[in-house]
């Protein structure tokens, strides 16, 4: 691996996705939580959970996609274009998500507070199956033409791999979400995220070991780079321990701990992706067309610049993440204001 302004970058839009999963990611696992919740007192305690940070999380999907745009117009314009329709349903979800979040508390009324909680839960669902879906796709490998374009459909990236990784983001999002439950709730509704626990690590485990196999098998070429720097299999025995060290840390109570290794084993599923692909953005049908960090990348003076820009503005976006989630530290407490 050689350092230069491409892998700067390449980095980049990883760090920033993968932030953006470890934020929102708990986000979309409450919501796929949410319908599980017995009363209406604690399905109020899930939405107002995630109420004050919920947008400025998704501040960061956006803070990659713009990074992605900058640095890799390439790949930019044929996953957006090719990806159109998945696109499209990933904002209604995201959309109908912080409609239901806002409008469900409007009236007391059951049937409206139910038909907002189901839109709440199905596109947090949907949302997460929809980004792993695209995920499983970069990885799998896409029909490219000659001239680097999409020449697929939406049913053709509906692939057996492409669906598990959907479902495996949907259950390592539902751990983390169950994580972060623990962390800002207490009493009755704490107890009973407790219960949920087990399942949700059980179900992500099965789906993490389901897909880790299929890759083996079916795209041995992702652990190259590890096969050839045997130091990075740190990185998969240390995303292994921070999974193993949730249900420690919920034993002996230390939920913040629970969340802390939650996170990070988010970051490390993201490490190994990045590891495997580098220096490939895009898989292809044809190898020889496959999207690089080369033949997709911007200028070298565009990567330049623009890199400078982003070590002036990704502080700005930390600062901003932290002081939010200083500033609504601590239980969930419902008053008259609450959602």
């Amino acid at each position: 691996m050689s350092f230069d302004l491409n892998t700067a970058w390449f980095l980049l839009v990883g760090i920033l996705l993968a932030g953006y999963a470890v934020l929102d990611g708990f986000d979309l696992g409450v919501g796929a939580l949410h319908l599980f919740a017995r009363t209406d007192v604690q399905r109020r305690t899930f939405l107002n959970a995630i109420g004050p940070v919920w947008d400025g999380n998704e501040v960061w999907l956006v803070t990659g996609g713009g990074a992605l745009f900058a640095a890799f117009p390439i790949v930019y314009a044929t996953v957006f274009s090719g990806f159109y329709v998945a696109m499209i349903l990933l904002l209604f979800g995201l959309i109908f998500r912080a409609v239901a979040i806002e409008f469900r508390s409007k009236q007391p009324g059951a049937r409206w507070r139910r038909a907002w909680d189901r839109s709440f839960a199905f596109a947090s669902i949907a949302s997460s199956l929809l980004m792993g879906v695209a995920f499983g796709n970069v990885i799998w490998g896409i029909p490219l033409d000659a001239a680097g374009e999409f020449a697929g459909s939406f049913v053709s990236l509906l692939t057996p791999y492409a669906l598990l990784t959907g479902v495996t983001t949907v259950a390592l999002f539902m751990m983390h979400g169950a994580m972060y439950l623990l962390l800002k709730t207490e009493g009755e509704t704490q107890q009973m995220v407790k219960g949920w626990v087990s399942n949700t690590i059980i179900f992500f485990l099965v789906c993490y070991a389901t897909t880790t196999m299929a890759t083996i098998i079916f795209r041995p070429e992702m652990t190259a780079t590890m096969r050839a720097n045997p130091v990075l299999l740190a990185l998969p025995v240390l995303t292994m321990l921070a999974i193993a060290n949730v249900p420690r840390a919920i034993h002996r109570l230390r939920f913040g701990e629970a969340f802390l290794s939650s996170s990070c084993a988010v970051l490390g599923l993201f490490g190994l992706v990045g590891v495997g692909m580098y220096p490939t953005l895009v898989n292809a049908w044809e190898p020889a067309r496959q999207l690089t960090i080369y033949n997709a990348a911007s200028s070298p003076k565009t990567l330049g610049i623009m890199l400078i820009m982003a070590l002036v503005g990704i502080p700005l976006v930390l600062t901003y993440t932290v002081s939010v989630y200083w500033i609504f530290r601590g239980k969930v407490k419902l008053d008259s204001t609450s959602y």
